[in-house]
């Protein structure tokens, strides 16, 4: 592996960090406590390339590899965890499932819009009585001569009311059967598809956690992605890949956590002497700062072997597991380090402590990641 920061991952940081201090710090709290989905913000992201960020320049986007997706994420994190999250579900899951497993027509037809954010994407997999247990999903899809009849709801679907398009697994065979479900791509305005009940969350507030419902949604057999049976094993594959995001999206949330403690530390005083001083904090910060260096390393590890074509199946598992984990000890040592202030919205750390948890739970709990890694370790 080569560790030197490429020239465009040192653009990306910059520019995002600019962007950032302008367009999204003033607004972050507004938007928290309104739990408001800033849809403006994300056109401004698809202007700067964000919203396509490893979709091709024949489709309009950055054509950029895992490495700079990564520097993205972390650099909008470290910001907002919102922001970071709803980027990164935008361009690994719905726009990543239709560049993975799309038709050159249905490419040309979706991923220019989604790349320069004129559209915004969902992805539906996840339940209400399923969960991590997707075989036994309830939504299902019946042929009816060239198209297909949807009924059914998913839930905790990032932008699942806002999104322009989605991309929708769906039951087309037996319950239980991996070779039972089949992906399609349904767009805003299909009757019989609308938006449900809107979350209201813990943290993540400005990324829009919402039900999609189907009502005898009837959708054109041109729209599906791959075959017939197909859904399940194409998600497995997408979740391989954007399990790298949501470990980025946690590293962003440290770093921005642990950065806002060492600045903190050493301006605070007691005893007459800044707090980072005393060996109670400074040692916390040194174990902030080393659990984030060795999340960095399986995260960078990983999108490397994604950008050579190779399976990141167990890496992938492990640098999602390493990182929410780790980002969750840091956001909490943060607070603990700024002591009555930490549990103030007046500092950004509580911030950061409300929105990390999500990080052990989307994409995979921590549970399931050791259960996928396990099985890659005992093959």
């Amino acid at each position: 592996m080569n560790f030197d920061i490429s020239e465009n991952q040192t653009m990306i940081a910059q520019m995002i960090r600019d962007f950032g201090e302008k367009e999204i710090r003033p607004k972050m709290m507004e938007w928290d406590e309104a739990q408001e989905f800033p849809i403006d913000l994300f056109k401004k992201l698809g202007g700067l390339g964000l919203m396509g960020v490893l979709v091709p320049e024949k489709y309009n986007g950055s054509g950029f590899g895992y490495h700079e997706y990564v520097t993205a994420i972390v650099e909008l994190s470290k910001i907002d965890g919102s922001i970071g999250l709803s980027m990164a579900a935008h361009n690994s899951l719905c726009t990543g499932h239709i560049m993975q497993f799309g038709n050159e027509t249905q490419k040309e037809k979706y991923l220019p819009k989604l790349a320069t954010g004129e559209w915004i994407g969902a992805w539906g997999l996840t339940e209400p009585n399923t969960g991590s247990d997707a075989g036994n999903m309830k939504t299902v899809a019946v042929q009816d001569g060239d198209y297909y009849v949807i009924n059914g709801a998913k839930n905790f679907i990032t932008h699942g009311k806002s999104g322009d398009v989605a991309v929708v697994i769906v039951r087309t065979g037996e319950v239980g059967d991996s070779h039972g479900m089949t992906a399609f791509v349904v767009e805003r305005g299909t009757p019989g598809f609308t938006g449900g009940r809107k979350e209201n969350k813990l943290g993540m507030r400005a990324s829009e956690t919402a039900e999609m419902i189907f009502d005898n949604c009837r959708v054109h057999k041109d729209q599906m992605l791959g075959n017939v049976g197909e859904g399940f094993i194409q998600s497995m594959k997408i979740l391989d890949g954007g399990r790298i995001s949501i470990a980025a999206l946690s590293l962003g949330i440290a770093e921005g956590a642990y950065l806002a403690a060492l600045q903190y530390a050493q301006e605070r005083h007691q005893f007459n002497q800044p707090i980072a001083k005393f060996q109670g904090i400074s040692f916390k910060l040194a174990d902030m700062a080393t659990k984030i260096e060795a999340a960095k390393l399986l995260i960078y590890q990983a999108a490397d072997l994604k950008n050579k074509g190779k399976s990141v199946n167990k890496e992938s598992a492990m640098a999602k597991l390493y990182a929410s984990e780790i980002a969750v000890e840091v956001a909490n040592e943060a607070v603990q380090i700024f002591g009555g202030y930490g549990f103030t919205k007046d500092y950004p750390v509580e911030k950061f402590y409300r929105d990390v948890k999500l990080c052990t739970i989307g994409e995979g709990t921590s549970e399931i990641q050791k259960l996928v890694i396990s099985r890659a370790i005992l093959k």
